[in-house]
């Protein structure tokens, strides 16, 4: 892997500097509208997902839930920019990467607020935005620590870890429910899923390219045919609003919660180098130390806004990596219209309502099919891992079985402290440290046997 790419200023072009790299290909407006589209289509429900679900757990009113996912969306759209075009030579990874709320955050916000409350929890999240900027640049150094053997296996559970929330989607998540895993929820996700396989077997060209945004849209149109569709939320939101800074009063620090969301920063920076690695690899355009340092400063930049835009911490998504592999579309300027879509998403609530409103079914099964794109991914870089001779398939059917504990065992952490369950509770943070410690001991601190 190099250590530095290719600078900023011609980045877009070949050795003979003629043919720029597909990586920097503008595309006419017309198809980075409709690329974009498909990126926010695909990450929306998981971006939104984040804002509810820690909003119910905080027993925030609906207006309050609201503010936080248009806030959330604003800074999602903004940081997606950045990863996108890049801020001076100290922000954003110029490659084709979206950003949204991680879900790493989740758990230790939901802790914080119990024990210290909302303004604390913010609090310590502008202080981790700004650790994470400061050590963004240190941490690149770690790069050598993250082989295929370590970001493989973050990204396969990362993805096996998510398709329970697509089943959700697909089913509903109230098991009481008349229509729980009903055979026209279950027949509408088929048949988009179904839609897609043919399309991607079948389509050339552009519309080979926007094969999840034509599943979205046919089984949007199907739902509404079998009456499964309410946007009656959408005539009641406004046209335009704007997050509210700082809604849960002046920022507090508490020693405990700052250091809990500091860890939290650590854990979604190992999550990003493996994307941010595996984009390198899929786009043709490696991510050198300066380049990964960048995307790293950008997730801790996301932080610091996030803390004072009352929002939440973001991360590289899984889905739009895999959107990246399955249609060949390398551009970032796809992704930086995405970033302008969600910015007015979370400036325009009608719009944001309207997304908010495509049926549950249908966006579970586009989310299965990304899911499961993001763990192939996960897949094909651990087949690059040499595996003979070597104790990395122990790495990584340790970390795997380890990150599956708290998805098939949801409660099993419930009576540990709050600071084992930070770390621990989560599937993909409990697997990204048991593979990065466990290549440590096999591959650099102790000598290979022969």
């Amino acid at each position: 892997m190099t250590t530095e790419s290719t600078s900023p200023g011609n980045a877009g072009a070949t050795a003979a500097g003629t043919v720029p790299h597909p990586v920097d290909a503008r595309l006419p407006l017309s198809r980075l509208g409709a690329l974009g589209a498909q990126h926010v289509a695909v990450m929306y429900t998981g971006c939104v997902a984040v804002p509810l679900v820690f909003g119910a757990a905080a027993g925030l009113d609906t207006r309050t839930i609201g503010l936080l996912v248009a806030a959330d969306l604003l800074v999602a759209g903004l940081v997606t920019i950045v990863q996108s075009l890049g801020l001076g030579r100290l922000f954003g990874v110029r490659l084709p990467v979206v950003a949204g709320a991680s879900f790493t955050a989740v758990t230790p916000m939901i802790t914080i607020q119990g024990e210290y409350g909302l303004a604390a929890v913010y609090g310590a999240m502008l202080a981790a935005g700004v650790f994470g900027m400061l050590i963004a640049w240190p941490f690149a150094r770690l790069v050598r620590y993250f082989p295929p053997v370590v970001r493989g296996t973050a990204v396969t559970i990362i993805g096996l870890s998510l398709v329970g929330k697509a089943v959700d989607l697909i089913t509903g998540d109230d098991p009481e429910a008349p229509d729980y895993a009903s055979g026209e929820r279950l027949g509408l996700a088929v048949g988009v899923v179904v839609l897609i396989v043919v399309l991607t077997r079948f389509a050339r060209g552009f519309l080979a390219q926007t094969v999840v945004l034509i599943g979205l849209l046919a089984g949007t149109g199907a739902a509404a045919w079998l009456g499964m569709t309410d946007f009656s939320a959408v005539s009641g939101a406004d046209w335009f609003g704007f997050p509210d800074p700082f809604h849960f009063g002046a920022p507090e620090f508490p020693l405990a919660a700052v250091v809990s969301m500091c860890v939290v920063m650590l854990v979604i920076f190992a999550e990003s180098t493996a994307y941010l690695l595996s984009v390198g690899e899929i786009t043709g355009r490696p991510v050198g130390r300066a380049e990964l340092a960048r995307g790293l400063a950008a997730d801790g930049l996301s932080g610091t806004v996030a803390g004072a835009m009352t929002s939440f911490p973001d991360t590289v998504f899984a889905q739009n990596v895999s959107l990246v592999r399955m249609t060949g579309v390398r551009s970032r300027y796809t992704v930086t219209a995405a970033g302008v879509l969600l910015v007015l998403l979370g400036l325009m609530p009608k719009l944001g309502e309207t997304v908010a409103s495509l049926p549950g079914p249908v966006i579970g099964a586009v989310s299965l099919v990304m899911f499961a794109m993001v763990a192939l991914t996960g897949i094909r870089t651990l087949s690059e891992v040499r595996y003979d001779g070597t104790h990395n398939g122990m790495i990584v059917a340790l970390a795997l079985a380890v990150g599956m504990v708290p998805v098939v065992a949801p409660t099993i952490y419930a009576d540990f402290p709050s600071w084992f369950r930070i770390v621990a509770g989560g599937s993909i943070s409990s697997a990204v440290i048991v593979a990065f410690f466990l290549n440590l001991f096999f591959n650099h601190l102790t000598r290979e046997r022969a």
